[in-house]
């Protein structure tokens, strides 16, 4: 008999991309599914993005780079970061990976040691506490809820916070609830997080999708001190559209992302080069896509929200960012399990439970989908939720 090893045994496949194979195994079944699961912009990559990764083809650009990656998109990334974010990091902080999620993994691999403990408000975004488990370390989970608007507080730091304390994982624009910290809100946790000394590994994947004409604010800019102890992880996935390229990166204090660089050339050796060609462009190019995305996802959001508070028995807050919305649906006496399950067998609508972010009271809806679509899964809500 095979013996798997003990560190697959702490994980759970993604809850997500679960949900979304079994939409495509109706769909082929000739179901019409509305699927409301994958965070996946449903915009094809901008052309200029496509163009720049096709001439790179074409001028046989198919060898490997360094594994950091390319210096000039390093570079690129670099200014990007100084001057959209405020964040003076030069070239040789920065890493190019495989897409966000090997961002997030080589930060912590090259941070945390098995029994440290790692800070990580929830709801959350499902593979946080699996790479905290794969390496041995434990997930704290700090709870939030409607009334906090799904956000931590620096009281919640502070009272967490103890000797085996090494890092926080912070997301904002958040997934699963959108919600946006303020610049107030980031600097009173900056303020707990350097007084002891805790690495903060700041998720900013969906920087670019904010609404309501917010400002998005990277806590690695509040300060010199706090600046010293962030990892800023991002990527291309969300605000260029692009999931399928895998492009992230990381960027960083130099003694941490040389380890993360050691870690990725026995991994992946580096990321894609055509595709990085394209990120280049991505961040050379015009913001227009960009522009015209948030506007279409900001007035499917106003779409969602209000179609859900017409529902009796359910409540919803405002995502201010990203491309879900949350909804507490406490009222109809099921957990989020049963309630995404029979959804989905009774009226082919797919969304995440929200057991598997943390929060059995609530289920995670993606608009990251054409409004008609958006329309009718609502509508198939609507009747589900007045059959209960």
């Amino acid at each position: 008999m095979i013996q798997l090893a003990d560190r697959v045994n702490r994980i759970s496949p993604s809850m997500t991309f679960a949900i979304s194979s079994q939409a495509k195994a109706l769909r082929s079944q000739g179901v019409d599914v509305c699927d409301f699961s994958v965070g996946e912009p449903d915009f094809v990559t901008p052309a200029a993005i496509r163009d720049a990764a096709k001439d790179a083809l074409d001028s046989g650009k198919t060898k490997y780079t360094a594994t950091a990656g390319l210096p000039e998109l390093r570079t690129q990334i670099a200014e990007k970061l100084q001057g959209e974010n405020a964040l003076p990091y030069q070239p040789d902080q920065v890493l190019v990976t495989a897409g966000g999620k090997q961002a997030l993994f080589n930060t912590l691999l090259s941070l945390v040691n098995p029994g440290d403990e790692v800070l990580i408000p929830r709801p959350a975004w499902v593979t946080y506490p699996e790479i905290v488990n794969l390496i041995g370390a434990t997930p704290i989970f700090l709870e939030t809820d409607e009334t906090t608007d799904f956000k931590v507080t620096a009281q919640q730091v502070e009272a967490a916070t103890n000797a085996r304390t090494h890092a926080l994982i912070l997301n904002t624009p958040v997934n699963p609830t959108g919600a946006v910290y303020s610049k107030a809100e980031l600097q009173a946790l900056a303020e707990v997080i350097v007084s002891h000394g805790i690495v903060v590994v700041a998720d900013e994947i969906y920087e670019k999708l904010i609404y309501d004409d917010l400002e998005h604010v990277s806590i690695g800019s509040l300060g010199e001190d706090i600046f010293n102890l962030t990892v800023t992880c991002n990527g291309f996935s969300k605000a260029y559209a692009a999931t399928g390229w895998r492009l992230g990166y990381a960027a960083g204090p130099v003694p941490i992302i040389k380890a993360a660089t050691a870690l990725q050339s026995h991994s992946t050796s580096g990321a894609n080069t055509f595709a990085q060609y394209g990120a280049l462009a991505a961040l050379t190019g015009s913001e227009d896509p960009v522009t015209e995305m948030r506007g279409i996802f900001e007035r499917r959001r106003d779409l969602v929200v209000a179609s859900l508070r017409e529902i009796p028995g359910l409540s919803c807050t405002i995502p201010c960012g990203a491309f879900y919305v949350f909804p507490n649906i406490s009222a109809f006496h099921l957990d989020s399990m049963s309630f995404c399950a029979r959804l989905l067998d009774e009226a082919h609508v797919a969304t995440v439970p929200g057991i598997a972010f943390g929060a059995d009271t609530n289920i995670r809806l993606s608009y990251a989908t054409d409004a008609e679509t958006l329309k009718e899964g609502l509508a198939r809500l609507h009747s589900f939720t007045a059959s209960l």
